[in-house]
């Protein structure tokens, strides 16, 4: 189904540090939760499952890329069209970076160095932030209006997923030129990646317009091999009305082993296991489940569920919902996993 072609605060910011943590290997584990309507991003202690910081003053807060030293988080602004720089610190916004339309998703590459950002309004563009200076240093034409982007793990690639013009485009990071693009029948939501043992980029797993699952592409054959659909529920269980957002929301755990995905339709988040793609089991977590990310070890899941106003955990080896937290934000939408080096 695919075609492809080449080119050549309301608590104070010291209680985000003061509090306990999840102990990674690299420091203090925060989740920062946006939420699209209302001013506000919320960081929430994944120990103790509690809102310990506020971020204030950006209107509709879309996506959201922490720095890999966990000291800057920067956000996109759908209200002014900027990304806005915040402090971790302070928790307060130090910049804002115009762009040349409403964004959508942001990410950081893992050397720090990038920002990738989504520009949804046409004719659509990806935009990159020198970190070290916080300016524009490109802005890369693809075909259509962006809705997400991301990088690869092993960082050598932007991925850029269109809605209308239903493509994905691969960007190489080291020159942020395309490099390919394979078409769809289906607009492009959300997307995520496992890897190869040496890092490499295995499988782009994307989520598509009005599928109740997910598509699987190669990304060295750059063709979709497989499309997964989740178990059906019976028509008083399911929530319609999503538009084309019937799937929202998908990743892969750091270690590899699983596959969490999102369905909107059944108000529920499905764990499926790596490589072969096994149900492991399902659980419904409230109306419209929107994102998910993931803790260093692997072992929760943060998803944001926009119809209740929440933040779901869920153990994902076990296939359980832990808790819900309600941050105080309207409408969470994406949420990204901070870590604070010492």
């Amino acid at each position: 189904m695919a075609m492809t072609m080449n080119f050549v605060g309301a608590v104070s910011a010291l209680a985000l540090l003061a509090l306990p943590a999840v102990a990674a290997a690299q420091g203090t584990v925060r989740i920062v939760q946006t939420n699209s309507a209302g001013d506000n991003v919320h960081i929430i202690d994944p120990v103790t499952n509690t809102v310990v910081g506020e971020v204030t003053g950006i209107e509709r807060a879309h996506g959201a890329a922490p720095s890999p030293d966990g000291r800057t988080i920067y956000v996109a602004n759908e209200s002014s069209n900027t990304v806005d720089v915040v402090d971790v610190a302070s928790l307060k916004v130090t910049k804002k970076i115009e762009l040349v339309g409403r964004p959508n998703n942001i990410d950081i590459t893992p050397d720090g160095r990038k920002v990738y950002v989504a520009i949804a309004q046409s004719p659509g563009a990806l935009q990159v932030i020198d970190a070290q200076t916080n300016e524009i240093s490109a802005t890369i034409s693809v075909h259509g209006g962006v809705h997400n982007t991301y990088v690869t793990p092993d960082g050598k690639h932007a991925v850029a997923g269109m809605i209308g013009a239903r493509n994905i485009t691969v960007v190489d990071t080291a020159t942020d030129m395309p490099i390919w693009t394979t078409y769809f029948d289906l607009g492009i939501r959300p997307m995520t990646f496992d890897t190869h043992a040496d890092g490499s980029t295995r499988h782009i797993y994307a989520q598509l317009s009005n599928v109740n699952g997910f598509g699987v592409v190669d990304f060295e054959t750059r063709r979709e091999v497989r499309r997964i659909e989740y178990p059906s529920v019976p028509a008083d269980q399911q929530t319609p009305g999503h538009g084309g957002n019937t799937a929202h929301g998908i990743g892969v755990t750091p270690d590899n082993r699983y596959l969490v995905a999102n369905s909107s339709l059944n108000s529920s988040v499905y764990v499926y296991s790596l490589p072969g793609l096994e149900l492991v089991g399902g659980v419904r977590v409230g109306h419209s489940p929107n994102w998910v990310t993931m803790t260093p070890d692997s072992r929760h899941a943060y998803i944001s569920v926009s119809g209740n106003n929440s933040v779901a955990v869920l153990d994902i080896e076990n296939v359980e919902l832990v808790t819900q937290i309600k941050t105080g934000g309207q409408v969470p939408k994406r949420n990204a996993t901070l870590i604070l080096e010492p």
